[in-house]
């Protein structure tokens, strides 16, 4: 029996051992068919990687190229989890690559996207158009551009001549979502600190809000939100959002675009407000814990913790941790009491949708880039802070 247990144990390490080991390598020609959970679009591999890392189920994943025969697929990242978090079956297969989440490996949470995609349209997520001269200062006015994650600049060549120079900017999440808010009994939820330190401040000015007033009409996008001031938050990431209205009942924040007006009227637990515009965003929500509220999904790891502020330092040392449910002593389940249950969202640039097109180009907005990381070519002409 001694032996068995002994036996057990040394399984167990080399489980866990496995399931930490940082692996970067890419697999080219290589499939892991099955498991998939998701698939989301990606400009190549490393994009289709990173988004691996930051999905909070993902553990490895394969790539269709653009050159695989499989021409309904191109440009398709195929999100895969087992219980071994290993793949189940591996085999060749041309025009995909594949390769691990890097959660185990030391990564930068804000990656920067230097890649630019010449015959490849980043489809949908448009917010603005303009005209410029080539695609070098189509992603410069991106860079610049708060609201600005990626952009698809049409070239000269281009078969309709009254949309060539123009250059597309889109939009995608910066501000992680929260899969559902819920009250439940027992559990205490909150934030990384680390949000705070990435993104904003909290010497910045509070937001403006009307509490018990309700703004009508002009819904963009409705979406769970922890308090009035993550609601703010997602406003203001969002270009196409001119006001907000918050459901504190429901944690439901209802993001509106509407330039011409705004119609208020009374409404008890409803909270209003408007984006931060130039000010500083003030991101002092981030250090809010929310007793009796379930951060419910996104769990990527759990471990166990003496309370919720020993859940909040976990979360706070984990890079990979955006926000964080703990389930107290008073919870109904007994089994699961002292765990902290720590979650994350895909923050990166994620285009709905990616093709191939002739005499347009793709790329992503330089924001998150350090200048040591850019290439001269791309460095010339940027007038931005990097940090």
């Amino acid at each position: 029996m001694r032996t068995h247990f002994i036996l057990l144990g040394l399984l167990c390490f080399c489980a866990l051992t496995i399931s930490q080991e940082c692996r970067r390598q890419l697999l080219e020609n290589t499939d892991f068919p099955g498991s998939d959970i998701k698939f989301l679009y990606s400009s190549d591999v490393d994009h289709c990687q990173q988004l691996c890392t930051q999905h909070p189920s993902c553990r490895f994943f394969t790539f269709v190229r653009p050159d695989s025969a499989d021409t309904s697929s191109h440009f398709q990242c195929y999100l895969k989890s087992t219980q071994s978090e290993r793949p189940s079956v591996e085999s060749t297969l041309h025009g995909v690559t594949s390769g691990y989440s890097l959660k185990p490996c030391s990564t930068d949470s804000n990656p920067c996207l230097t890649q630019v995609h010449h015959g490849v349209d980043f489809y949908g997520a448009d917010y603005r158009a303009l005209f410029t001269a080539d695609y070098e200062e189509c992603q410069r006015v991106c860079t610049q551009d708060p609201g600005c994650q990626f952009f698809t600049f049409v070239e000269e060549l281009f078969d309709s001549e009254k949309i060539r120079y123009k250059c597309h900017l889109k939009f995608s999440w910066t501000v992680p979502r929260i899969t559902r808010i819920k009250p439940k009994a027992g559990l205490v939820s909150g934030f990384s600190h680390n949000i705070q330190n990435t993104q904003g401040s909290d010497t910045a000015s509070r937001a403006k809000l009307f509490p018990n007033t309700d703004i009508l009409g002009s819904d963009i996008e409705n979406l769970p939100a922890a308090s009035p001031e993550h609601c703010h938050a997602f406003c203001t990431a969002n270009p196409r959002c001119t006001y907000f209205s918050y459901d504190s009942n429901e944690f439901r924040c209802y993001l509106k675009n509407n330039p011409e007006e705004m119609v208020m009227s009374a409404k008890n637990g409803i909270i209003s407000g408007m984006p931060a515009g130039s000010r500083q965003l003030d991101y002092t929500w981030v250090k809010m814990t929310q007793a009796g509220v379930d951060f419910w999904g996104s769990d990527y790891h759990d471990v166990a913790a003496d309370d919720a502020d020993d859940c909040q330092r976990s979360c706070n040392e984990d890079q990979n941790c955006q926000f964080f449910t703990y389930v107290t002593d008073s919870f109904v389940d007994s089994n699961i009491r002292r765990i902290c249950y720590l979650k994350r969202d895909i923050t990166m640039p994620a285009p709905p949708k990616v093709a191939k097109k002739a005499y347009v180009v793709s790329g992503f907005s330089l924001k998150n880039c350090a200048f040591s990381a850019l290439t001269p070519k791309t460095v010339e002409g940027i007038s931005v802070s990097f940090t």
